[in-house]
């Protein structure tokens, strides 16, 4: 069966079904590759401590060995191998990071899309699509919304398959999903 290409895109909405259909895209087209989680999420209440927990108890659970990187994801993906699949969740929680952080986000953005396009793993980028809604009231918030657009199209412009997940369901944008993916 062909695998996942060099780089994968799954995009959607928030509760949109896009961790869960990446996961199982990996574990049915990936069996014979080290299961690597790049988590980016940070901890900055109670509810948000308690999700991470479940969520690390089940990737246990299902092989994958988690990275816990909130910022520096291009060095973890420098540390990757042809003989891995990395899941990368998520790009926004990311973005997120890194402007709290203060970072130049054009900056920090293009560097993610240099290492996600030359990965000797393949990878699977998780990211929220932001656009579709309201324009933000605040300045902040407008920043974020673009900034996350052009990662977006960015990421979507160097990955070989694109796929929007809606209610769990996926739409493909660009390429085609491995056969057994379902």
């Amino acid at each position: 069966m062909a695998g996942l290409p060099s780089l994968t895109m799954m995009l959607g909405g928030a509760a949109s079904g896009k961790s869960a259909f990446a996961e199982r895209a990996i574990v049915e087209s990936c069996s014979d590759k080290a299961k690597i989680y790049i988590a980016t999420a940070q901890a900055f209440d109670d509810e948000m401590r308690a999700k991470i927990s479940d969520h690390r108890q089940a990737r246990a659970a299902d092989g994958w060995t988690t990275v816990e990187e909130p910022l520096l994801v291009t060095a973890a993906l420098e540390h990757a191998s042809k003989d891995q699949v990395i899941l990368l969740d998520c790009a926004t929680l990311w973005l997120t990071n890194q402007l709290l952080a203060g970072a130049d986000l054009h900056a920090e953005s293009e560097k993610l899309i240099r290492a996600l396009a030359t990965c000797p793993a393949h990878v699977i980028v998780v990211t929220n699509e932001v656009g579709q809604g309201i324009v933000p009231e605040h300045a902040m918030s407008r920043q974020f919304r673009e900034a996350q657009g052009k990662l977006n199209q960015g990421i979507a412009r160097e990955a070989q398959l694109v796929v929007q997940v809606i209610a769990g369901l996926p739409l493909i944008l660009k390429g085609t999903l491995p056969e057994g993916v379902s």
